[in-house]
């Protein structure tokens, strides 16, 4: 099973025919950045401000803090510290504090000078995060670096304060922090340590690994020594040990010395100003506390107990444990912890409260959130998969509901190709080269095959509703799984990938692995049917295509890159090599390889996939290995490469004479003239040209030039697609909204634009008829705190008619009645955090992961980041009842830091791929840059009527600055806790739905593992029904690592939880997909351990996800007029919640199950369709019934 933030990246970066098995440590999977706001004062600083103005303010006095960081003047009469990314400043004795720097920027980890009359701190109020300097008083805001994409942690003076020791983080997956030294004149800076130069070679057991993280430097009265926290690596998930320990840099050397070996690690050094002390963190058994050293005779005493929980499971941006200061005549500590300041005194640890208030004044962005109604009647099709043109270009065909549908172009009605039952798939459409046939691959649980069916223009295919004209002839003669189905140029042949049939259906995306990595081979049959023979094994694999050689194959594979091969396998040559976006604050910098190659029928150029868009290649002849091609920077690339697409593109391909391509996105389909373009493109060039050369704008010709270069090849914009564009309202104030019309008026209009097609599929959603009762039962309405403890609950169709006490409502003549005396009825679960991933490319007939779902009272589901794009064909499939699920909402794809935004225009274009084309209404932001770079998502998403939540990335830092820019929602659990009236209000006021998905919590080890030291499932019959049996014994039988049960933090985590909602707040039911059906109620557990109250569990699972995805008017409470989504339990959730596991009946969309068997029970009587895995020989038995 891969971890929370990365399984979710892996296949939306490197996504194509195949998934790579990817395991990486910690220090690879994560991404995050910070956020700070510049002082009014500070003049220089008003130049380059956050592009995101306040809209609304949050104002509150508050007597405590979360996690501050503070330091004492050299004069030893203030304290400075942070509280939510402003800079306030105190009196030792305690008091009313006085706030040095506002706004929406956030400002952090302030350190004095030596002369005290300066202020050192971290800030990204110029967008990105850097280091500043301030007078004492807040003014004069100057910055010291100038950086991008960069974290900085704890800067520090030196004892001199001629310069800024600080740690510094340039990789955005892993926090690999360095020692870096800034002149507070200016500069570059100096790199101190170096950890990229540790010796190689096999370890030395006598000496300890050279530590490639340095944070928070410490100076005593030495300032040769600079003490850090050290560590070798960067952590991980569910951690069973500490790695962070005390170092020494010597600054004369260059080596670095350990100075601890705790077995709770070591952190967050200060050193007294004499010299003689050192104070350190540490977790001594589940508790964080504060150690004193005697730095001349090496003893040691605690100093204070159970203080902050520190962040060592986490990515330490804000350092592992709040900055602490000594006093300077080093006699006392003073220190945060609970939420206080403390005076501690040295050596005694006597401790003594500083009091303070501070208020709060706090500017937040617009909340960008859209309420919206579902369509009950017809459903549009969401997604056209796998098009390709007939040879004379007059015909598309295409898989659509997972079948082939055909269609005259420009404007002809689809109609399907077959009449095949809905319980076979038909997928990888491909034309003979003359025309006649369609040929495509088809897929059910019990095996595929290779079909062609007749389809000569203009009788081609049946009617929309079906019915079709031919007869399809099936080709093959053993049933296995194939896809990736091409003809040869002459049309004798048909190449295609094959595997075995049980490989796929075993298969688990979630779970990760190849299936192209068992057993899949390239063969080839004769066109008109017969015996397959192998032509090569595969992994990894392309889509097997030709140039004009009926001989030579061609297909791409993430490691080799595109190579030919012969129809023996022989003979393989390398062509081409193409890489994608590079991350470059990786630690270890990767490009991504390209999702898929495709040689040009006259071999000099190649069509790429890559990071969701679509480029032209030119291929290079050099011989030996082939050459790779970077397309990250079309402009700087070693050959000529065109980005042809703007928003972006799949399933791409070569017309037949190689003049054009096509490729679709969402259910556009789209025809890129290549000549016609260059064409275009020249003329645009030229103009802008002539312009410069004539006189007058001249910058503005310039920007026209770089526009063209950047922009011409792209796809249909908005306006052409029908759509007018989006009014900024109140974005970032009065002044920020002319800005942003006035951006979006001078933005040009791309010289070529490809034609487009909208492919338009009109079906019938799902919709019983008939009206139900359920009778007699209590009804947790979740309209408020009501309670009915015997009531009704009618159902006409689809949708609730009426609730109430019983004999109050009106039933209509003729409904059946069903009596639920001593049930409890309440809606179903919404799991906003929901990551499903049935198979790509290829999909199931019959999805277990939906039934489970259903099955433990799952009636809608979001995922936040699906990969692929696969999830808008089975979201459609379920809604017109071609699937039992839970209504299927996502966010698609995540917007990666490897869409490359870098300006707001490039948010808009990259956003516009989910309103224009997904059809869907929220996405996820998962860590695209700076500050600035996530203020342009939200800003784009607002002018275009989306719902953006975020990826938490465990970082604190980055979670409050979003909640302050006005995101809708955040996934994963705040790593930082206990959280106190500060972050309380901020989270609740701002109206940030948080998700903390619990099972697989920030900051601690996971609570599953937790629960299933508790749980056999292996025993769960329901689970057993509804399961695979190799989906149980891969998470039952052998799981890494164990914990006592004093080392769960995900209590504590959920005690922050209640408190944000008891503040009015909202929290989100995230189940994560990490046991699909009992892992809500594990996560609905688990957040009631922190004390939440049951009817709050419950509005966490219903009304609240409601809310969080705009459906609160459709989904969440059973009230009149809302769909009938709800479930029935045999025991009350409020005097005990784990009685929310006893799901007796679920009812999605007005129809009802029995929840044991999946039974439809109204209103039709249809048993469960035998699943497939009921009838597998496994080593633990059958999971379902004889």
């Amino acid at each position: 099973m891969l971890d929370p933030i990365f399984h979710e990246v892996r296949t939306a970066i490197v996504r194509a025919a195949a998934i790579f098995t990817v395991l990486v440590s910690f220090s690879d999977r994560i991404a995050a950045q910070d956020s700070t706001r510049a002082d009014t004062a500070a003049k220089p600083a008003a130049k380059k401000d956050l592009p995101l103005k306040s809209a609304r303010t949050v104002k509150f006095t508050t007597d405590e803090g979360t996690w501050l960081s503070l330091d004492v003047s050299p004069d030893a009469r203030t304290i400075v510290f942070e509280m939510l990314g402003d800079l306030y400043t105190l009196p030792i004795a305690g008091g009313k504090a006085m706030r040095i720097t506002d706004g929406m920027a956030f400002d952090a980890q302030p350190r004095y000078s030596p002369d005290g009359k300066h202020i050192v701190f971290v800030s990204d109020r110029n967008g990105s995060e850097n280091v500043w300097v301030m007078d004492s008083d807040g003014k004069n805001a100057r910055g010291i670096t100038k950086m991008e994409k960069t974290q900085f942690v704890s800067p520090e003076w030196t004892p001199d304060g001629k310069y800024i020791a600080v740690s510094r983080n340039a990789a955005q997956w892993a926090p690999v922090y360095e020692l870096y030294l800034y002149h507070k004149d200016g500069g570059s800076g100096v790199k101190m340590t170096n950890t990229a130069s540790a010796p190689s070679g096999p370890p030395n057991p006598l000496t300890a690994p050279t530590p490639n993280n340095y944070v928070g430097a410490a100076f005593g009265k030495d300032s040769r020594f600079v003490y850090a926290s050290t560590r070798q690596g960067s952590g991980g998930y569910n951690q069973t040990n500490f790695g962070w320990q005390i170092s020494v840099y010597d600054r004369e050397t260059g080596q670095t010395f350990a100075r601890t070996n705790t077995l709770g690690g070591a952190m967050r050094p200060i050193v007294s100003p004499d010299g003689r002390y050192l104070v350190y963190a540490t977790r001594a058994d589940s508790a964080t506390s504060l150690r004193l050293r005697d730095i001349p005779s090496g003893e040691e005493s605690w100093l204070a107990r159970n203080v902050q929980r520190d962040d060592q499971e986490s990515r330490f941006t804000r350092d592992l444990m709040p900055g602490s200061a000594f006093t300077p005549d080093s006699r006392a500590l003073i220190t945060s912890y609970g939420g206080k300041i403390w005076r501690l005194d040295i050596p005694s640890g006597r401790a003594s409260a500083i009091p303070f208030t501070a208020d709060v004044d706090q500017g937040l962005g617009p909340l960008v959130t859209s309420e919206y109604k579902l369509n009950d009647s017809t459903l549009t099709v969401s997604q056209i998969r796998g098009a390709r043109p007939s040879p004379d270009g007059k015909r598309l065909a295409f898989t659509a509901l997972d079948k082939i549908w055909v269609m005259e172009l420009p404007k002809g009605t689809p109609r399907r190709l077959t009449n095949s039952d809905r319980l076979t798939g038909e997928h990888s459409p491909v034309w003979s080269p003359d025309g006649q046939y369609v040929a495509y691959v088809t897929w059910a649980e019990e095996g595929g095959d290779v079909y062609r069916a007749r389809c000569q223009s203009p009788v081609c295919g049946g009617n929309s509703r079906g019915r079709a004209s031919g007869q399809p002839e099936r080709l093959t003669r053993q049933s296995a799984f194939y896809e990736k189905l091409n003809y040869t140029p002459d049309g004798t042949r048909l190449v295609v990938a094959r595997g075995p049939r049980q490989r796929r259906v075993e298969h688990d995306e979630f779970a990760g692995g190849d299936p192209a990595a068992a057993g899949v081979e390239l063969v080839w049959l004769p066109a008109t049917g017969g015996d397959v023979k192998t032509i090569t094994p595969l992994t990894a694999y392309g889509y097997p295509h030709f140039a004009r050689d009926n001989e030579r194959i061609y297909i791409y594979n993430f490691r080799d890159g595109l190579v030919s091969m012969r129809f023996d396998g022989t003979d393989r040559k390398p062509i081409l090599k193409v890489t994608g976006y590079v991350e470059a604050r990786a630690q270890n910098p990767f490009p991504t390889p390209a999702d898929e190659v495709l040689i040009s029928p006259d071999g000099d150029r190649a069509l790429v996939e890559t990071g969701n868009h679509i480029y032209i290649v030119s291929i290079p002849q050099i011989g030996g290995q082939a050459p790779t091609v970077s397309v990250a920077n079309p402009s700087a690339a070693s050959v000529p490469v065109r980005r042809l697409t703007r928003i972006g593109g799949d399933f791409s391909g070569w017309v037949r004479q190689g003049s054009r391509v096509h490729y679709s996105i969402g259910h556009s389909y789209f025809t890129y003239d290549l000549a016609r373009a260059d064409s275009m493109i020249r003329d645009s060039t030229t103009r802008a040209d002539s312009l410069k050369e004539a006189g007058g704008a001249k910058t503005g010709a310039d920007s026209a030039r770089t526009r063209v270069a950047a922009r011409d090849s792209a796809q249909t914009d908005t306006a052409k697609a029908g759509k007018k564009p989006t009014e900024n309202v109140a974005l970032a104030g009065k002044d920020s909204a002319k800005v942003v019309q006035a951006d979006t008026a001078k933005k040009s209009k791309p010289a070529y634009e490809p034609d487009r097609i909208d492919v338009l599929i009109s079906v019938q959603r799902d919709r019983p008829k008939g009206t139900v009762v359920l009778r007699g039962a209590r009804i947790i309405t979740m309209k408020g705190d009501e309670v009915i403890e015997n009531g009704d609950v009618v159902v006409t169709d689809n949708r609730i008619a009426a609730v109430g006490a019983r004999g109050s409502v009106t039933i209509p003549a003729g409904a059946r009645e069903i009596d639920m005396a001593g049930k409890t009825i309440l809606p179903g679960w919404i799991d906003i955090h929901a990551h499903m991933w049935p198979p790509f490319g290829i999909h199931r007939t019959q999805v277990w992961e939906y039934l489970a779902n259903m099955a433990y009272g799952v009636t809608t589901t979001r995922d936040p980041q699906t990969a692929t794009t696969d999830v808008l064909s089975y979201g459609d499939l379920v809604e017109t009842g071609d699937m039992i699920g839970p209504r299927v909402f996502s966010t698609g794809p995540g917007v990666f830091w490897s869409d490359d935004i870098k300006s707001l225009d490039d948010a808009r274009d990259v956003l516009h791929r989910y309103t224009d084309f997904y059809n869907i209404h929220t996405i996820k932001q998962y860590m695209v840059g700076d500050r600035k770079v996530r203020q342009w998502v939200i800003m784009a998403s607002k002018e275009l009527g989306l719902t953006p939540t975020l990826e938490g990335g465990l970082d604190f830092k980055k979670n409050l600055t979003e909640a302050i820019d006005g995101y809708a929602g955040s996934e994963h659990s705040y790593p930082i806790a206990p959280l106190y009236k500060d972050a309380v209000q901020l989270l609740a006021q701002s109206g940030i739905t948080y998700t903390p998905t619990l099972l697989v919590q920030y900051g601690g080890p996971w609570a599953e593992n937790y629960w299933y030291q508790r749980h056999d499932i292996l025993k769960d019959e329901k689970l057993r029904r509804f399961t695979p049996q190799t989906e149980l014994v891969r998470r039952a039988y052998r799981r890494p690592g164990w914990w006592h049960e004093s080392q769960y933090s995900f209590a504590l985590l959920a005690e922050q939880a209640k408190k944000i909602v008891e503040a009015g707040g909202r929290v989100g039911l995230g189940g994560h997909g990490q046991l699909q059906g009992l892992g809500v109620h594990w996560e609905l557990w688990s957040i009631a351990s922190g004390g939440m109250k049951p009817l709050d569990v419950l509005r966490v699972g219903t009304i609240f996800g409601a809310e969080a995805i705009g459906l609160a008017k459709e989904i969440g409470s059973l009230e009149g007029g809302k769909l009938a989504d709800l479930q029935v339990l045999d025991s009350n959730p409020l005097t005990d919640i784990k009685n929310t596991n006893t799901v007796r009946y679920v009812m999605k969309n007005g129809r009802l199950y029995d929840a044991g068997t999946m039974a439809e029970m109204w209103p039709r009587q249809r048993e469960l369709a035998r699943p497939w895995w009921w009838d597998r020989e496994t080593t633990v038995g059958n999971g379902g019934p004889k």
